[in-house]
């Protein structure tokens, strides 16, 4: 059973409720680092024990981890809860990128997830994370770009096998 699906909504909703504290140390954690959570990059229990990413560690994550793709290859139906895939928007160049946000729901008017640098985290649509980022350090609509995470191929030599050694010295598998 997958279990990543309800994982992730989880660390989304565990990120959503960061937000709503007051004085929060959230703040102090980039939205890299945001966006890496929710995919469960780090080996962590919790947001506040994940490592914070600037934007020339995301440059690196996102060249070995990720791999450029058109946005007509995410699945008009994709949800990150029933799918394998993992999708980022991505602002500015990806060698030193200015902003990720994780594609949650295509069929969602606010598609996409991530903590933007005022308001928070939450949900938004692609025109609303344009508004957010083009024109900020010369960023123009042509400095956005989709990645997908590179996963981990299954080991195919199938299943192991199991040997039996008995007192007598035989052995079975």
């Amino acid at each position: 059973m997958d279990h990543e699906g309800p994982l992730t909504l989880e660390r989304i909703n565990e990120v959503t409720k960061m937000c709503d504290r007051e004085q929060p140390i959230y703040e102090q954690i980039s939205g890299f680092s945001i966006a890496l959570y929710v995919f469960g990059h780090f080996a962590c229990s919790d947001l506040l024990s994940a490592d914070d990413v600037d934007h020339v560690a995301a440059g690196s994550i996102l060249k070995e981890d990720f791999v450029e793709i058109k946005k007509e290859d995410i699945p008009s139906d994709y949800h990150i809860a029933t799918s394998l895939d993992r999708y980022l928007v991505v602002f500015g160049d990806p060698l030193f990128p200015t902003h990720f946000a994780v594609v949650v729901n295509m069929k969602d008017p606010q598609p996409y997830f991530s903590k933007l640098p005022f308001f928070g985290s939450g949900f938004d649509s692609l025109e609303e994370l344009k508004r957010e980022f083009i024109g900020i350090d010369g960023l123009t609509a042509d400095d956005i770009a989709y990645y997908k995470l590179k996963r981990v191929e299954p080991n195919e030599k199938g299943p192991a096998k199991i040997y039996i050694f008995r007192a007598d010295g035989t052995v079975s598998s």
